[in-house]
């Protein structure tokens, strides 16, 4: 009688945890010159379980490199040591993109009872007239900011299992397939003009997808016996990126082409799209991409955008920023929008409620 060979395995896996904090500095011009070795400091934030603050002294650690800008990173936790590497950077007031100032992939251990509790000691993280060079774009409006990322090396574990031999069933491609159905336009029953231009497509795939178009085209709408459909109020080139999304569930690579603002404005339409066709994925996509977008000159018009359309999650995300700004004494630049405006004027309720917020996160 024959018999089966047995296959074994063991697997060492590393846990990491990753996390980053950006440190944001008002005021530059008041803070240089209080001296070397003096310091200002972020507020606590938490990594990999462990507590860890930023340290940036605007005249230098030490008369060694009191001609640079020097910044640690601490860890607060008590009578414990990590091991980390992390990052330091500088994010460019123009573009909101970072430079990198300082990396180390390598992990250093800190540990909470001596001077290792620091690191980096980047004395020489930037020259300050390098940070003040105004086309370098690092200040503007006495304002910088310096963002760490943080990567934990946790415990790491060895895992022995027996395995058999086994038949690798690929990842599922049905939406590769629906995907081609919309580009080949074959079998396609439906025709919708859009702002002058022509889409097709299939009845069936749409109803599954949205319930709005289930009730247009199969309920008692009276769009369901017909061929064509004008869509009123939308931009061909937003319904031809909702369209992309109801048959690959992804968003279009063409979107990537686009620069920041009309990427943010094309997501700002989508998400109105989603919200009329009741797709509630693609509105939650839409909602997690404009968060990264939110600054004081967006997030009163984010917020309307949230309001008018029921994004409860995007409404937090801005409530939570404005309460940030005006403890930070940065609401003169958010009213001056004419985004703020806008929403004065259409959703001051809105306003009310965001107001009564801030004012309490102030008194606590």
């Amino acid at each position: 009688m024959g018999s089966q060979s047995k296959r074994t395995l063991s697997r060492y896996s590393t846990v990491t945890e990753h996390g980053s904090h950006t440190f944001e500095i008002s005021g530059y011009s008041l803070k240089k010159g209080i001296g070397v070795g003096e310091f200002i400091q972020s507020s606590t934030f938490t990594v990999g379980g462990y507590d860890w603050v930023i340290r940036v002294y605007p005249d230098g650690s030490c008369d060694a490199v009191k001609d640079y800008v020097s910044v640690y990173l601490e860890i607060m936790s008590r009578n414990t040591e990590a091991r980390a590497c992390c990052s330091l950077r500088l994010i460019n007031q123009d573009t909101g993109k970072p430079v990198i100032m300082w990396s180390e992939e390598t992990p250093k251990v800190f540990r909470s009872c001596d001077s290792s509790r620091f690191g980096p000691q980047n004395g020489q993280f930037v020259l300050r007239s390098v940070l003040e060079e105004e086309s370098l774009g690092y200040i503007k409006d006495d304002f910088f900011q310096i963002e760490c990322d943080i990567t934990v090396i946790k415990d790491s574990y060895v895992y022995e299992s027996s395995v058999w031999s086994e038949i690798t069933v690929p990842p599922s491609d049905l939406s590769q397939h629906l995907g081609k159905l919309l580009s080949d336009k074959k079998d396609t029953d439906v025709t919708f003009s859009v702002g002058g231009e022509n889409f097709v497509a299939h009845k069936i795939v749409l109803a599954m997808r949205s319930p709005v178009f289930k009730a247009q085209l199969y309920g008692q709408m009276k769009e369901r016996r017909a061929r064509r459909i004008t869509v009123e109020d939308m931009q061909p080139a937003i319904f031809r990126a909702l369209l992309h999304f109801i048959y690959n569930d992804s968003l279009s690579a063409d979107m990537d082409d686009l620069n920041d603002d009309e990427y943010s404005e094309t997501i700002r339409h989508l998400l109105v799209a989603a919200d009329r066709y009741a797709m509630d994925r693609l509105k939650l996509m839409c909602q997690s991409i404009l968060c990264d977008y939110i600054n004081v000159e967006t997030v009163a018009a984010t917020l309307a955008l949230a309001d008018q359309h029921n994004c409860d999650k995007l409404k937090a995300v801005c409530v939570e920023f404005l309460e940030y700004t005006a403890s930070s004494e940065g609401m003169d630049a958010v009213v001056a929008t004419q985004g703020y405006a806008d929403l004065k004027r259409t959703c001051p309720s809105v306003l009310v409620d965001v107001f009564e917020k801030t004012s309490r996160s102030r008194k606590a």
